[in-house]
């Protein structure tokens, strides 16, 4: 049985974007699921905008993620390199076999002379494309050139007349017209391979087997196709994925928030919880199960599955299955996560300075509370910064009802700020005062935190301990007295 094998390849010109994780991730349950190998190539023949910091950041948030693949950059593997700046060579070699069999011709048109050609197909209403001038040049015109030291680039020669079919297997079949491709550059001037021609060597060196990628891509693959055919390539399957959408159906870019993996890690969401989330955006299974684990993902993973249609990022999807697999993880480990969050904190000091028990009680807080870890910084304001009224907070504090609730707080809160005592001492509070609930905890959370929202206020009186209580409680009374008949 012939090995199955894929590969995730991307371009280091910055962060991994989600849709490029979202590829990879297609890629590796593809993998997983059919017992195949993964192969992470670095596609960095952009060398104007490739750098090394990003490819070392695209690797740490695919293991963060975590993928695994049997052959890579990283990991090394018999079809190195792995790298393409460091597989010239290579490239070289079928660049001359190419000119060879005439399907390729040096071009030696200079870039204002292409663009005034693409101009004039434009106002004529038709689809730019190479005329092919240079395809028509005697050999003894292009050794002249050659001997001039015109650096000339290197154009796959397209047949015209040919009908591109490629069965795609999540498309269906994909009907491309030749004609409407025009003979296209595979070596630039300066002697680096353009994607197109680089894809197609080292998929073929590399034993690749099924190309899962982005829709975007589905256009470059009959110029491949063709590439193919010319140098008797077998030539893989292929799965063109959707795009991934906002919330407003146009493609995902920075105004939906966050789009590349770095950042929501940073931002405090789990790797689980984006794979989960990731693994659902053009796909399903069969059943109606919203979360799944690594496991189950890969049991259940088929490309007969992968939907046509785009994928919608619904980012309160997102953060619903964060906060579900937040809620999973036990106490110890849920501080230990939480706490690089703490130290970013400019209260980290305060929070440090917190007993044992206390800090139990703030993360136990937590894990009922954050949707994603950063959020702590609010919370850590809440107990620590400055009092500061929010509007909402002075509306609630304004009525008529809160300055003998809060005064009566004061005149008899006891000395024990343990939770379970101020519970039972708030309880019976609202009992004595024959008040509702809300009539008491609410222009109390607010004279206290200056919000209408936070977290349980037992909590939040143990953490601040009686002084603190009362020196909040004081200063709230002293704005508000004078406000209320």
């Amino acid at each position: 049985m012939k090995l199955l094998k894929v590969r995730f390849a991307p371009s280091p010109t910055g962060p991994l974007h989600i849709g490029g994780a979202r590829s990879a991730l297609f890629n590796y349950l593809f993998a997983e699921h059919n017992s195949a190998q993964l192969v992470l190539r670095i596609e960095d023949t952009d060398l104007d905008r490739s750098r090394r910091e990003y490819e070392d950041e695209i690797i740490s948030s695919l293991r963060w993620l975590g993928l695994t693949w049997a052959e890579g950059v990283d990991a090394g593997g018999e079809k190195g390199p792995y790298r393409q700046t460091e597989r010239l060579n290579i490239y070289r070699r079928y660049e001359k076999q190419l000119l060879a069999s005439n399907h390729a011709y040096y071009c030696f048109c200079g870039e204002d002379e292409l663009e005034q050609e693409r101009q004039n197909l434009i106002s004529k209403g038709e689809t730019p494309r190479y005329s092919g001038k240079c395809s028509r040049l005697s050999p003894q015109s292009v050794e002249e050139k050659l001997r001039q030291g015109i650096k000339p680039t290197v154009r796959f020669r397209v047949p015209s007349e040919e009908i591109v079919e490629i069965p795609d297997l999540v498309r269906g079949q994909v009907r491309f017209a030749a004609k409407e491709i025009g003979d296209f550059i595979i070596v630039k001037s300066d002697g680096i391979p353009t994607y197109n021609f680089a894809v197609v060597i080292d998929d073929t060196l590399m034993g690749i087997t099924h190309v899962i990628r982005a829709e975007e891509h589905l256009s470059n693959t009959p110029r491949q196709w063709l590439i193919y055919d010319a140098l008797g390539f077998p030539i893989p399957e292929f799965a063109h994925i959707s795009l991934i959408l906002g919330a407003d159906r146009q493609k995902m870019s920075k105004r939906h928030g966050a789009t590349s993996l770095i950042q929501y890690r940073e931002t405090g969401y789990l790797p689980e919880a984006l794979f989960n989330f990731l693994g659902f955006l053009g796909w399903s299974p069969e059943g109606e199960e919203q979360i799944l684990s690594k496991e189950e993902m890969v049991a259940a993973f088929t490309l007969e599955r992968v939907s046509k249609g785009p994928a919608v990022f619904d980012v309160n999807k997102l953060n619903w299955l964060n906060h579900q697999y937040l809620l999973k993880k036990n106490l110890e480990d849920y501080a230990v996560l939480l706490e690089p969050f703490l130290k970013k904190s400019v209260y980290y000091h305060s929070f440090a300075c917190l007993t044992p028990e206390q800090k139990e009680l703030f993360t136990a807080g937590m894990r009922s509370r954050l949707v994603f870890l950063s959020e702590v910084e609010e919370y850590l304001q809440l107990l620590f910064a400055p009092l500061r009224y929010s509007p909402e907070s002075e509306e609630v504090l304004a009525q008529n009802d809160a300055l003998p609730v809060l005064n009566y707080i004061k005149e008899y809160f006891p000395e024990d700020t343990s939770t379970a005592n101020v519970e039972t001492f708030l309880k019976n509070s609202v009992k004595t005062l024959k008040i509702k609930p809300k009539q008491l905890y609410m222009p109390l959370r607010c004279a206290l935190s200056g919000q209408i929202h936070g977290m349980e206020l037992p909590v939040m009186i143990n953490i601040w301990g009686q002084e603190e209580f009362l020196s909040r409680l004081r200063l709230t009374l002293k704005k508000i007295s004078g406000k209320v008949c």
